[in-house]
């Protein structure tokens, strides 16, 4: 065979994925890193599910998008949302085809793990104040000590009256801290596994160390940290009972890399993905063939339960109610619907490769890793999509020139994880997996790719603009 027609061949017939920068022109990089400044500015904003839905909202309105109200008679082109709780987002742009035809989805979540404040956290040892708190999804426990933190979260006062907190995240303003075991006194903590090393109720926020009182009065430490939360907020230690708090770390996003090549940040799980399916869908421009919509949930980290999760009733009865303007079955309208479940997946990394199985695990600038299961071990928890649902994705992204790759989370018996997927397909949604690749997933600081992420976009308007 002439060395010629090998080349035809090899390039016909094999598999020939490129490192994206191959692909993309100026004018790519360009748009790529003002689509960037804009997603760390969104990060920034939106450290919580409260604040990210409340920062969804204030796009999607100044976009055109207006609140979702029942009976609401709905035409080709509408923009409607919903707000659920204050903690998730469902938004709709009404396509050219009827309901009956199916929409076209992408789902992802805007919780990331974190600390959370317990009912009852206020306490005082040895002259010094602290928060107790509950760790809130599958975090490493000892990457959470002796990084600066913040506090963001709503006490809601019997009034009925909403407080809001923010603590540690402007210039100048304090911040919060969990301190670590010196090494000199650490010998038999290092003899321990990384998960035990940390109980988990050690994981308490520092508050203060200055008393106010006379010298023989007890709790005087704690008294001064709740005098401090009273001047500044109103509140007394009651009202934290019914206090959504969370520690996050006070960072802000950054370019990483000597080349700025890199994102780093708190919450790219899953706020990379739920950024670039808001982002798609607000710049349609025209109305969609179908009806487009995203769906930013809350509890993925913790199983996807509770009333702004995606098990929730919420997500049907706001389908449901858009249907019912069109005289539509909601089942009808699932069976012939497409969901993008949009979710990060491990990059993989050469400092940790026995972890990885190479040939199937998303590399860093290959683009949007395509995850045809999750789960865990044999699949378990997982939407194993079918081989039509992957060939209808990948001519999708294809025909939109999509930089796309094949992603694992991990060896077989390594471990795996789980996504609003079979949510999705358990409704008879047909449903893919795709997301961000990530380094440090679930780590409070996580680093991916701005190629990656610019691809994602780009995945995310192609699904919305799908004809069929």
């Amino acid at each position: 065979m002439e060395k010629t027609d090998y080349k035809e061949l090899k390039e016909r017939l094999l598999s020939g994925k490129k490192n994206g920068y191959d692909k993309l022109s100026e004018a790519d990089c360009a748009a790529m890193e003002d689509y960037c400044a804009g997603y760390k500015v969104f990060l920034d904003t939106g450290k919580t599910e409260r604040l990210c839905a409340a920062e969804a909202v204030r796009m999607a309105e100044a976009r055109g998008y207006k609140p979702y109200v029942r009976g609401m008679a709905l035409r080709t082109g509408d923009k409607v949302y919903a707000c659920n709780r204050g903690k998730g987002v469902m938004l709709a742009h009404i396509g050219r085809k009827p309901l009956s035809e199916g929409v076209q989805l992408a789902a992802a979540h805007i919780d990331s793990p974190r600390l959370d404040l317990k009912p009852n956290p206020l306490y005082e040892d040895s002259e010094l104040a602290y928060f107790k708190t509950h760790y809130y999804g599958g975090i490493r426990k000892y990457q959470w000590l002796t990084i600066p933190l913040a506090l963001h979260g709503v006490v809601a006062l019997k009034s009925g009256e909403n407080v809001t907190v923010r603590i540690g995240e402007e210039e100048g303003e304090p911040r919060l801290v969990i301190t670590d075991l010196l090494p000199h006194l650490g010998a038999a903590q290092n003899k321990k596994p990384l998960s035990e090393a940390v109980p988990g109720e050690t994981l308490n926020l520092l508050l203060g160390s200055r008393p106010i009182g006379g010298e023989d009065e007890s709790g005087r430490v704690k008294l001064a940290v709740m005098k401090l939360l009273n001047e500044k907020y109103g509140i007394v230690e009651d009202d934290l009972t019914s206090a959504e708090l969370e520690a996050v770390p006070a960072v802000k996003a950054c370019d990483i890399g000597l080349d700025r090549s890199l994102i780093g940040a708190y919450g790219h799980d899953d706020r990379v993905c739920a950024y670039a399916a808001l982002k798609a869908l607000l710049d349609l421009d025209e109305a969609p063939a179908k009806t487009a919509m995203c769906i930013l949930a809350d509890k993925e980290e913790i199983g996807s339960d509770g009333v702004t999760g995606m098990q929730s009733a919420a997500f049907d009865t706001f389908v449901e109610d858009l249907c019912a303007s069109q005289d539509v079955p909601l089942r009808a309208c699932f069976e012939k619907s497409f969901c993008l479940s949009a979710d990060v997946t491990a990059a993989f990394d050469p400092n940790y490769p026995d972890v990885f199985e190479k040939r199937n695990e998303s590399f860093l600038n290959y683009g949007i890793g395509l995850c045809k299961y999750t789960g865990a071990r044999g699949k378990s928890g997982a939407s194993d999509a079918n081989a039509e649902t992957v060939a209808y994705v990948r001519n999708i992204f294809d025909r939109a020139n999509v930089i796309w790759q094949v992603s694992e989370l991990g060896k077989v018996d390594a471990g795996g994880g789980g996504t609003v997927a079979m949510y999705m397909a358990n409704r008879n949604i047909t449903t893919l997996d795709a997301g961000v690749p990530v380094l440090s997933m679930h780590a409070p600081f996580e680093t991916v790719s701005k190629l990656d992420c610019w691809e994602t976009y780009k995945a995310m308007k192609a699904i919305y603009q799908a004809e069929n």
